[in-house]
Order: structure tokens, then C-alpha cells, then sequence
């Protein structure tokens, strides 16, 4: 066996086939295993990682054609990520453009990507409309069934499926599934279906956003506003358009405050900066509260909620698609595994006790960027000024930040009985791997790209003692070891061709298909890690 070497191995159970109730089993003829409501970018995402998971998935959308009008502009470090790790980024790095800082609560001081530990140290501002578009493309090229002009009404639930009701071009009809996962948005139909609370705190601020054509744009990539009269950004989009997004004075106010007109959002806009800078032509007006809520739960049996379906909050910094993205890729390998790989129904429950906290500190970071944003008194502009000078001087504080911001810092609790390693739960970076007997090496995204889990053999020789026969046969190692409640592996035997200071002395680790590390050791002895290994791979759910 070549050291080295990248191998894809199977592992029990048919990509296929599906199993008990609690597996997902029981679909009738014609159903799906799973339907996806909502085909924004959250439910096409997870519509693709089902099916490179093996499941398959309809994707059902009540608009016939995609909105035009992009509520969301920035696409986050952590997103690139998982979008290099399933080798789609660069259609949106073509066409996105880079900005390589990021704003806390409209502070002038702004975050410093550059300092973190990506391959993409930089926000990518590209419209949502491009996002869905490639998203979309990607997810039929996958084999998602996506139904447009479809409205869901309803759900039944059965023990061992739930039927979605719903109305399409032809008229109401029934599809049954095996799960239903709701990705439809704050206004969620999927979510009051099954019952799920949606607790929170109603609207007290008001923002707007108007998308109009500039004669007089101001200098620069984006303008920054904020004095005592409100706060408003400006920054270029495709076609000759800026878009104006901002809070004023007056809009902290609990009661609505109707359509947004041209003539409105020209005074908000000369009464915070001075100047209109030749405003015309609006191709988009609207406005967006403050209601911050969270589903009390991201489960109920057979029904799940990803995205703006389970947390809504003022969009601060552009974060509300990323997480939601993040959602779908932390459930999609699992509910994939369930559906189409026999495991049980309970590793679903993982879902939610790993991002119901993710969301909760989402909506942590928006309500305190919030009170920065509306903090229009002498004694609120000085506590503006005290945090951006933080951010200006202090780089490990703004280093911080933007790993929150960015998705970057995420970590799940460790499993048990996995023994605790402090890297465990925590994303991993694009490591740079060795190749086998001075072959060209390779980076751990490129290796995540089918959607397996990825055994790392830092040592590059322990797998030879590992893996026994790989081609056939019922004896070795590794049959034994396909016991293991890992549905699918990728090996990759080789050093670190580049040190990471998080990763000195780690000699093996597992990393999840959505790049979290489920294990890792940095055990001296090779027998002892060599066990180490096989408890890993006994332990960690698939």
C-alpha cells in the first residue's frame, strides 16, 4: 500500500437504500426521502449536500421565479470555506468582489480579515440573486428536484413519514416524505406546522435600504456614516446601482412606519451625511425591523427548520445567509447518513444541540450591533468611539470579532465518550498535506469535496497497520473496523507539508464532512494511537 495515497472507501450500508422507521425507511412509491421547503440559498445548499450524501431530495418554492432583489450583499470566510470544500467556490470568486474588512455595529473603525486564518481573508460582496443562481445550478447538477410556483399549506405527520400539502400549477396534492425540513423563512409555514415556538422580542428599530442610481457617488469603495443624527453605509452594486442602508434617529420606533418613498429616503440620507449625492431612479425601497426570535427547537421528530425558519434578527454585518448556509451543511451530511446510509434517527438530535447555540449567540452579536447602531446620544456616540478605537489598536480584539463575525470561531462540543483534545469540535483549516513518496500533496478541503468524513494519518505509515486489505475480502483490519458506525471514509496518510501552530504534534485526527474535527490525538506511542483510532471511528455518529 502506497503511503499517502488518498483512498475512498465504503462503508456499511448502501448509498441507496433506506432503512427502519427511525432511519428514514417507509417511503411510499413516488414519495421522497426528503423535501425541502424553501429554495432560497439555505434550502438549494442543503438540497445539494443531501444529495452528495446520497438522499434524495424536492425542493419545493412558492415563487415561480427567483427574487430579483437581494436582501443579502456578503458572503463570509466561513462560507467560502464550505464552499471551496465542496469545490464551488470560484464561480462566486469570480464574479464577487473582495473586501478585506469587515464593520461591528456600523462602527468607522473596521475589522482586519487579513489577520485570520483562511484561505479567504476577506468578505465577498456578491448579490443574493447571483448567490441563489449558482446555488441552484449547483444543486440540479446534483440531482435536486426543485418545484417552483409550489405553496406548502400544511403537514401531516405519520410515524414513520410526514406528507406535505401543497398547492401547484396542477392544483393541491399530498407528497409524502421521510423528512421535512423547513427552510421558508422567519414567516415560516413548516415551523407553525409542526408546532415549534418561535420566542423572541418584537420590533423596536427600524431600518431601511433603498437601491438607487447615483449621479454624485461618494469616493471610494463604500461610504460609512454615523453621527447623532443616525448611522448609513453606501456601497456599489452591478448595473450602476448603490445601495443606501441605514437607521436614523426617528426609526427607533416600535410602531410601523409605512412604504419607504424616494423623497423619504433622500432626507434620511442628506440629514445623516450632508448630501444626496444625485439620488434617482430606485429600483428597490424597503424596510426591515428589529424582531429578533429562535425556534425553540430545530427538531420536532420528523420536522427540522434551518436558516432564517429558525432565527430571525436585524441583519447586522450581513450575517443572516452564512449562518444559515452553515445550518444546512451541519445538517446535511447527518440527515443524508439517516435517510440514506441506515443511521439512527437520534443523530439528528446533534443538530440542534449544535446550532440552536450558534443561533443564540447569532442573535447576541445582532441585538449588541444593534444598540451600537442606535446609540444616537452624545453618551452613545462616545461609546461608539471608545469600541472603534479597540478595534483600531487593539488587533487580538479585532481578531476576535471577526472570527465571531466570520463564522470562523464556531465549535461543537465533543462527543462522548471521544477523549477531549482541544481541537476537537472546532473547524479545521485547510491544512496543508504532504503527498505520499514525494507525490504532489493535496489541502484537507480539497479532500472534504465527496462529502466524507476524512481520516487524517499524520504520521503517514499508521494506516498500513490500519486498514489490512482495501480491495475485498471479508478479513483485515478494515473490515473489521467497517463495523464502525462511519458510513463513509477518506484516508489520507502523509505529514503536514506546512506547520500549523494549532496542529503541532497532532499525529491523527478525524475531521467531519462539514469540516469540524470529531477527533483528534496527539498520543506518542503507535499502539496505543492506533487504538485510539479504531475508538474514534467506534464512537463518532455517521
Amino acid at each position: 500500500m502506497d503511503m499517502g495515497m488518498r483512498r475512498d472507501v465504503g462503508m456499511s450500508g448502501d448509498a441507496d437504500s433506506g432503512g427502519d422507521a427511525d432511519a428514514g425507511g417507509g417511503v411510499e412509491s413516488g414519495g421522497e426521502q426528503v423535501v425541502v421547503v424553501g429554495a432560497g440559498p439555505v434550502g438549494l445548499w442543503l438540497a445539494a449536500e443531501l444529495r452528495l450524501g446520497g438522499a434524495s431530495v424536492t425542493v419545493l418554492e412558492t415563487r415561480e421565479e427567483r427574487n430579483p432583489h437581494s436582501k443579502a450583499l456578503t458572503v463570509h470566510p466561513r462560507t467560502l470555506e464550505i464552499l471551496a470544500s465542496r469545490g464551488v467556490a470560484e464561480a462566486f470568486l469570480a464574479e464577487g468582489g473582495r473586501i478585506p474588512s469587515g464593520h461591528f455595529g456600523g462602527l468607522t473603525d473596521r475589522m482586519d480579515f487579513g489577520a485570520l486564518d483562511t484561505p479567504y481573508p476577506f468578505t465577498l460582496a456578491l448579490p443574493q440573486a447571483r448567490t441563489e443562481e449558482l446555488l441552484e445550478e449547483y444543486a440540479l447538477s446534483a440531482g435536486a428536484r426543485i418545484r417552483r410556483g409550489h405553496r406548502v399549506t400544511g403537514l401531516l405527520r405519520q410515524r414513520d413519514s410526514v406528507s406535505v400539502r401543497a398547492e401547484g400549477p396542477e392544483g393541491p396534492y399530498e407528497l409524502r416524505a421521510a423528512y421535512v425540513v423547513g427552510c421558508d423563512g422567519t414567516r415560516s409555514v413548516v415551523r407553525d406546522a409542526a408546532g415549534i415556538d418561535f420566542p423572541g422580542t418584537d420590533v423596536t428599530t427600524w431600518g431601511w435600504l433603498g437601491d438607487v442610481v447615483l449621479d454624485s457617488p461618494p469616493e471610494g469603495p463604500g461610504l460609512n456614516v454615523s453621527t447623532i443624527e443616525g448611522g448609513l453605509m453606501a456601497v456599489p452594486l452591478p448595473g450602476g446601482i448603490h445601495r443606501f442602508v441605514g437607521i436614523a434617529r426617528d426609526d427607533v420606533r416600535a410602531e410601523p412606519p409605512g412604504a419607504l418613498t424616494l423623497e423619504e429616503l433622500r432626507a434620511k440620507v442628506v440629514r445623516i451625511a450632508g448630501d444626496d449625492f444625485g439620488m434617482r431612479d430606485p429600483v428597490w425601497l424597503s424596510r426591515f425591523g428589529n424582531a429578533t426570535r429562535q425556534a425553540a427547537r430545530y427538531r420536532s421528530g420528523r420536522v427540522l427548520l434551518a436558516g432564517d425558519a429558525a432565527h430571525m434578527h436585524f441583519p447586522t454585518g450581513g450575517v443572516g445567509l452564512n449562518v444559515g448556509v452553515q445550518d444546512a451543511t451541519n445538517l446535511g451530511w447527518k440527515l443524508a447518513a439517516v435517510v440514506a446510509g441506515g443511521a439512527p434517527g437520534s443523530l439528528l438530535d446533534s443538530y440542534h444541540d449544535e446550532r440552536h447555540p450558534v443561533g443564540a449567540d447569532l442573535l447576541e452579536s445582532t441585538r449588541a450591533q444593534t444598540a451600537l447602531m442606535t446609540a444616537f446620544t452624545p453618551e452613545g456616540q462616545a461609546l461608539r468611539a471608545v469600541l472603534s478605537t479597540l478595534i483600531a489598536t487593539r488587533p487580538e480584539f479585532s481578531r476576535d470579532l471577526a472570527e465571531r463575525v466570520s463564522g470562523l470561531a464556531v465549535a461543537y462540543p465533543p462527543e462522548p465518550p471521544v477523549p477531549g483534545h482541544s481541537l476537537t469540535g472546532r473547524r479545521a483549516p485547510d491544512l496543508a498535506l504532504a503527498g505520499g513518496d514525494g507525490g504532489p500533496g493535496t489541502g484537507l478541503f480539497a479532500l472534504l469535496r465527496n462529502g466524507r468524513h476524512v481520516l487524517l494519518d499524520l504520521t503517514g505509515d499508521l494506516t498500513g497497520d490500519l486498514t489490512g486489505d482495501l480491495t475485498g475480502g471479508s478479513t483485515g483490519e478494515w473490515d473489521r473496523l467497517a463495523a464502525a458506525p462511519v458510513r463513509r471514509l477518506t484516508v489520507h496518510s502523509a505529514p503536514l507539508s506546512a506547520p500549523h501552530p494549532d496542529w503541532s504534534g497532532v499525529r491523527a485526527a478525524l475531521i467531519r464532512p462539514d469540516g469540524h474535527v470529531a477527533w483528534a490525538s496527539a498520543e506518542p506511542d503507535d499502539e496505543a494511537l492506533l487504538g485510539a483510532v479504531r475508538e474514534a471511528l467506534a464512537a463518532v455518529p455517521h
